[in-house]
């Protein structure tokens, strides 16, 4: 063999998949049609965001880039829902669309067992099932013992504006022709999606007096836990808020059957949590008004990104919708909205490992598999890259659960639950989310990191410290009792806190929602670092809550620890529902858990199957 992993795409997914198997010792080759557009963003310059933010964290969590690229490359940090429960905070960096794609591009130039080439990959190399490498454009073959796809929208890609239709990828990039039919004759279900651009404007051209601006946190945050940030806040660069009104609602409503999606010209499903503007106007009827952001592509350069106003219209079009926000009267468009069309797989068809169920050692990443999103991308492949290498190696598969981590989540959906428009990860998709969060995602985590070798013996160890540490903390909160002093009662009637009549512990205490670890540290001076005292203000305060979701994971993950056996014929279990038989049939659920969660089987169904193997000796 040429390779031993050969990863096809050199987007997010991409980055992190050829990393991920190089950095475990393996013999690696990333080939994707242009080098300089390595970790592109052809979308919103952003990293992170609701659900999203927590995705970057365990990503670095489990010894991925993205989180430490995203460190080095922000130009505005914000912590989201910073004055809501940490279930749903999350950080967001403004990325810089220079600077993010040129660091990632030098971490991936100077990784050992790791070589990029510029070419497209159009055929694959296929023996008995078994996937042998892959085939270039040129007709050059190169032998892999496993190849991971992570192809983005370029799959048969059409940028669409109007009623034009111009294949080509994310910023006129080649598209690839022909990967997607040869997918399809091996037996993948292939199906058309969509997703969306909104216009850049020439920032001179902008009244921001009539914007509300948005500025970075003043508090300085960063996605890795190995990144020390140091970065000076004053110096974030700016977004601003502008709205949408009755004049733009208008223009839409009167060129609907001008957009590619009303006007019959997209085949692709497009995105529902993250709809054209066109459709928001549409489907949201009684909205008065839409918000939008202004966030600044670069230091380089003056582009500003319209986050929320994608669209698909024709060009005079979107200069009367643009023109007639408050604020943009008179902006110049620098370059207009496009939809983009693409295939992807039926991710039904993958394992949860990332593994095709067609064709063994072929996986896949990204947006192939139907999602949308860096950071759900970057995700895949991490993943990917670590099964990959743990194939070779003869290990079992990482297989992250629901109640673990958001990755967790996004794979377990998309491969059990499927998708027919680009999924989108989001809070509410997380039963467990309190389990789920941003504070704690290397407790989580980052042992898997450690196991499979991508984070470092000092890394490990710091893990190690600051588990113990926060077992010494709530010890000593615990031991720590405050008596009914006169200076006691005072101080708690100063912060509008219950005066005590009896002696309590610093740790039911801290159980108040008026009392914060700074009102502790009044009592008695810790000696722990800010991160280990949130950690145990957030355990202490929703401990009932966390060991509520604690006890239903375990219910689940009774359910998931009852395997389901690979060669299992539902069509020999009687009684069971023709729909249930069907998707059971579709998917091969690997647990009773997973088997729970497909659309169409019933709790009914589930019973007699846990019945059938129960007789045939599988579960006791």
């Amino acid at each position: 063999m040429d390779y031993e992993i050969i990863v096809v795409g050199g987007g997010h997914a991409g980055c992190e998949a050829a990393l991920a198997s190089s950095r475990k010792g393996h013999k690696t080759l990333l080939v994707t049609g242009n080098i300089n557009n390595i970790a592109d963003m052809p979308c919103n310059p952003s990293i992170g965001g609701s659900a999203k933010g927590i995705v970057v964290r365990e990503i670095d969590a489990l010894g991925g880039e993205m989180g430490k690229n995203a460190d080095k490359s922000h130009i505005q940090m914000k912590m989201l829902n910073s004055s809501k429960g940490p279930a749903v905070r999350s950080l967001r960096a403004q990325a810089d669309k220079i600077t993010y794609p040129k660091n990632m591009q030098k971490t991936l130039k100077e990784q050992e067992n790791l070589t990029l080439l510029e070419s497209m990959v159009e055929d694959l190399i296929v023996n008995n099932n078994k996937i042998d490498g892959v085939i270039l454009e040129d007709g050059k073959s190169i032998t892999s013992n496993i190849v991971i796809l992570t192809t983005g929208t370029y799959l048969k890609a059409d940028i669409l504006v109007g009623d034009k239709r111009t294949r080509k990828g994310p910023n006129n990039q080649k598209p690839s022709l022909h990967l997607s039919d040869k997918l399809r004759s091996l037996g993948f279900e292939i199906q058309r999606l969509k997703t969306g651009t909104p216009q850049r404007l020439d920032k001179s051209t902008i009244d921001y007096s009539k914007t509300k601006r948005e500025d970075g946190d003043q508090e300085r945050w960063a996605f890795s836990y190995e990144t020390d940030p140091l970065y000076d806040v004053s110096k974030q660069e700016p977004c601003y808020l502008v709205y949408t009104n009755e004049k733009t609602h208008q223009i839409i409503k009167e060129n609907l059957e001008k957009s590619a999606m009303y006007g019959g010209y997209a085949e692709g499903i497009g995105p529902r949590y993250c709809p054209s503007i066109e459709d928001k106007v549409v489907r949201f009827a009684d909205k008065e008004r839409h918000q939008l952001f202004l966030e600044p592509e670069s230091l380089y350069y003056d582009d500003i990104y319209l986050q929320g106003f994608s669209t698909s219209m024709p060009y005079d079009v979107q200069e009367k919708m643009v023109h007639s926000i408050v604020g943009l009267e008179n902006v110049k468009i620098l370059k207009y909205a496009y939809a983009i069309e693409y295939d992807a797989i039926n991710p039904l068809q993958i394992n949860p490992s990332l593994e095709t169920k067609i064709i063994e050692n072929l996986y896949t990443a990204g947006q192939i598999n139907g999602t949308s999103g860096y950071e759900e991308a970057a995700a895949q492949g991490l993943i990917a890259g670590i099964n990959a290498s743990l194939k070779l190696e003869s290990k079992s598969p990482l297989i992250l659960k629901r109640n673990e981590a958001y990755i967790g989540v996004l794979i377990d959906d998309l491969v059990t639950k499927g998708t027919k428009e680009p999924y989108r990860l989001l809070t509410s998709r997380a039963e467990f989310r309190l389990l789920l969060r941003h504070d704690n995602a290397d407790l989580r985590l980052s042992e898997y990191g450690y196991s499979v070798g991508l984070i470092k013996e000092e890394r490990h160890k710091k893990l190690i410290d600051k588990i113990e540490s926060i077992k010494q903390l709530e010890k000593e909160l615990k031991e720590n009792k405050i008596t009914p002093t006169k200076e006691v009662n005072e101080y708690l009637n100063s912060i509008s806190s219950t005066t005590i009549k009896d002696g309590i512990s610093l740790y039911e205490l801290l159980k108040r929602p008026e009392i914060k670890m700074d009102n502790i540290n009044h009592f008695k001076k810790l000696n722990y670092n800010k991160e280990i005292q949130e950690q145990v203000e957030i355990n202490i305060k929703y401990e009932g809550y966390i060991k509520k979701s604690i006890r239903e994971a375990e219910k689940m993950l009774k359910l998931e620890n009852k395997k389901i056996p690979d060669n299992l014929d539902y069509q020999k279990i009687p009684n069971i529902a023709s729909e249930a038989r069907q998707k059971l049939s579709q998917v091969k659920p690997q647990s009773i858990g997973q088997a729970t969660r497909i659309s169409g089987v019933n709790p009914a169904d589930i019973s007699i199957l846990m019945v059938y193997l129960k007789k045939r000796g599988f579960h006791e």
